[in-house]
C-alpha cells in the first residue's frame, strides 16, 4: 500500500486514502513509527483554509492520541511555521494538513520529524507497513475537533529577525497574494511590524475558494495590482504558504530559477553558502547551472519533491538547523528550489 507521494499524502478529502477511517489510521501509525522510547510524544498539527482540514485534522490527531500521543493544534498557519515550531518546541513530530496549490475539494497531509524536516522516504514506508498491517485497530470513538493554541508569535519573531534592519525598506509598495490561504493568518501582521503597508488581496478564505484564481499558480491579478498600484515588488504565496511567486515592478513574474540564481550568490557574497552549492530538483534549466557556474557556485541535482531536496542537502551537508524548509530563515546556507521556483 503506498499512500505518500513527492509530497505527502495527498487525494480527494472525503475519499481513499483521506476516507476518515484511513486519516485517524494514518494518525496512530505516525506515533507507531517514532523512535522507540519515545515517551508521551507531543504532535503538532497545522492547516491551511479548506473546510475539509478540521475534521482531517480531528481525525489525525484521535488516531494518535489512541496511542499515547499528545496532540495539539496550531490552527490555520503556514507550513514553514508548523516545521519551525516543531523543532524548537521540542515536539516529537509536526503534520501539515494541506494540498498546497490544489483545489479546495482535495487535501493532504504532511509530516515533520521533530528536527523539523520532512520524513524520509525509509520513514514513509514504514508508516505504509504499519497502516497495512491489519493485526492492530485504531481507536475507536467520535473525534472531537482540537482546541486551537496561540502558538504562530515565535515564528513570527523568527521571520522578523531574518531583516536586521527593516527599516531601510522605508516606504516600499509590496502587494502580496495570500491565495485565501494559510498565509493569511500570518503574512499581513508581519509585513505591517516591520513598517509596510501592503496591498493584500486573497485574504478572505471561506473554506472553497483558496486557491481559486488567485496565488502561486494564478499571479496574473497580483501582476495588475503591483502595475496598477505602482508597487516595487508582489508576492504571491499557494494555499499552504510553502511557496512564492515574485513580480517585479513592471508586472513581470520572476521566474523561480532566477530566484535561486539571486538568493544563491547573495549568500556567497555574504560566506553563507555552505557547501558551496545549492540543491534543485531535475526541472531546473542549464541556464542556471552556467551562471552558478561563472561565480563558482555549484548546482546540485534531485528528483522532484520537497523530501528529495531534503535528503541530498542532508547528505552534502548544506543543511542548517535553522533552515526549515528553505523559507523562513536568513541562516539557512543552501536553498531548495521548490521552495521558490514556479513548478
Amino acid at each position: 500500500m503506498q499512500l505518500f507521494g513527492t509530497d505527502g499524502v495527498r487525494g480527494t478529502a472525503g475519499q481513499f486514502p483521506l476516507d476518515a477511517a484511513t486519516v485517524r489510521r494514518i494518525g496512530a501509525a505516525l506515533v507507531r513509527a517514532l523512535p522507540h522510547g519515545t515517551e508521551s510524544p507531543r504532535l503538532l498539527l497545522g492547516r491551511d483554509t479548506r473546510e475539509s482540514g478540521a475534521w482531517i485534522e480531528a481525525e489525525l490527531a484521535h488516531g494518535a492520541a489512541g496511542e499515547g500521543a499528545s496532540p495539539t493544534s496550531a490552527g490555520v498557519v503556514p507550513t514553514p511555521a508548523i516545521a519551525y515550531l516543531t523543532r524548537t518546541g521540542a515536539y516529537d513530530a509536526g503534520v501539515v494538513i494541506s494540498a498546497s496549490h490544489n483545489p479546495f475539494e482535495d487535501n493532504g497531509i504532511k509530516v515533520f520529524s521533530g528536527r523539523g524536516e520532512k520524513f524520509t522516504e525509509r520513514v514513509e514506508r514504514e508508516v505504509e507497513a504499519i497502516v497495512a498491517d491489519r493485526s492492530w485497530q485504531a481507536r475507536p470513538g467520535e473525534a472531537v475537533p482540537l482546541p486551537k493554541a496561540a502558538l504562530v508569535a515565535p515564528y513570527l519573531d523568527h521571520l522578523r529577525a531574518v531583516l536586521e534592519h527593516p527599516g531601510a525598506l522605508g516606504g516600499i509598495g509590496l502587494a502580496i497574494d495570500c491565495a485565501h490561504g494559510a498565509t493569511t493568518a500570518v503574512a499581513p501582521e508581519l509585513f505591517r511590524s516591520i513598517g509596510l503597508a501592503p496591498i493584500v488581496i486573497g485574504d478572505h478564505p471561506d473554506g472553497r475558494n483558496i486557491n481559486l484564481r488567485s496565488g502561486s499558480t494564478h499571479p496574473e491579478r497580483l501582476a495588475q495590482v503591483v502595475v496598477e498600484k505602482n508597487c516595487a515588488l508582489g508576492v504571491a504565496f499557494d494555499g499552504d504558504g510553502d511557496r512564492a511567486i515574485f513580480v517585479d515592478h513592471t508586472g513581470k513574474v520572476v521566474d523561480g530559477d532566477a530566484v535561486l540564481l539571486m538568493c544563491a550568490r547573495q549568500l556567497q557574497r555574504e560566506g553563507r553558502l555552505k557547501g558551496g552549492a545549492i540543491v534543485a530538483t531535475v526541472m531546473s534549466n542549464l541556464g542556471l547551472q552556467v551562471a552558478l557556474e561563472e561565480t563558482g557556485i555549484g548546482l546540485v541535482r534531485c528528483p522532484v519533491g520537497d523530501k528529495y531536496v531534503m535528503e541530498e542537502m542532508l547528505a552534502r551537508d548544506c543543511h542548517s538547523a535553522a533552515n526549515s524548509r528553505g523559507t523562513s530563515s536568513s541562516r539557512s546556507t543552501c536553498s531548495p528550489a521548490t521552495a521558490s521556483a514556479r513548478r
